[in-house]
């Protein structure tokens, strides 16, 4: 644990010395600023931000994580750091967890300062704090998800920007499968529904926390996070 912890706490240095984090972050307030008057700014509006957290797992999150997480094996890849950190008595699932954790924290915190639109639905309306807290939870199951997933697209190759093609891409594969499902039908269409990212997010923003839900998020973020290290183990091997 000490390791993992260490390996998070470089990255951190690494995220906030750096323009990326702040970069991100201002991005991803700014969309979600946009997002939240045009959810209000509707005839009837609904005090809620289920329109904000919707189109933020939508358009946001198969762009945003493979962006963060592209530099986090490419960049060792390519300059050669990654074999010296292998060489070291460092596991390989202590690197993967340490920088995914990294990952998760500050996109964990853009998400938590999008709150001041919740405190601006508070001052003017008096939303339901189930829906929202429910909502919030399920943005940071699906963000951990995109993130596990940009992190194997980083160790595929020791180039950033195809890490983050090869991400995104994986995401939105995920994101949209949903809508073929209602043309293939059948088994087939269930199959596809139940591997979407994008409709296990729906009942989180409905105010609704089901265990399904959860353990789909917590099995998809485990899956890539093992094929990531499985990745860095057949390294050794070449």
């Amino acid at each position: 644990m000490r390791i993992i912890l260490s390996v998070a706490y470089k990255e951190l240095s690494t995220y906030v010395t750096s323009p990326m984090a702040y970069v991100v972050a201002g991005v991803f307030l700014a969309l979600t600023g946009v997002f939240f008057i045009n959810t209000v700014d509707q005839p009837f509006a609904l005090a809620s931000v289920r329109g904000l957290l919707g189109n933020t797992a939508f358009f946001l999150m198969p762009l945003i994580p493979p962006i963060m997480t592209m530099r986090l094996l490419a960049e060792e890849q390519k300059m050669g750091t990654l074999e010296l950190l292998m060489t070291a008595p460092v596991r390989d699932y202590e690197i993967v967890i340490g920088k995914f954790l990294s990952s998760f924290i500050i996109l964990a915190a853009s998400i938590f300062l999008t709150l001041f639109y919740v405190f601006i639905l508070r001052f003017y309306s008096d939303p339901d704090p189930g829906p929202i807290l429910s909502g919030y939870l399920g943005i940071l199951l699906y963000s951990a998800s995109t993130l596990a997933i940009g992190l194997l697209a980083s160790a595929f190759t020791g180039n950033q920007i195809v890490a983050a093609t090869v991400g995104f891409g994986i995401i939105l594969l995920f994101s949209v499968v949903s809508n073929v499902s209602g043309i293939v039908g059948g088994a087939a269409a269930t199959i596809l529904e139940h591997i979407s990212l994008t409709s296990h997010y729906d009942a989180f923003t409905r105010g609704v926390i089901d265990t399904s839900d959860i353990l789909y998020y917590l099995i998809m973020t485990t899956v890539f996070l093992f094929l990531t290290i499985r990745t860095l183990e057949s390294r050794r091997w070449r």
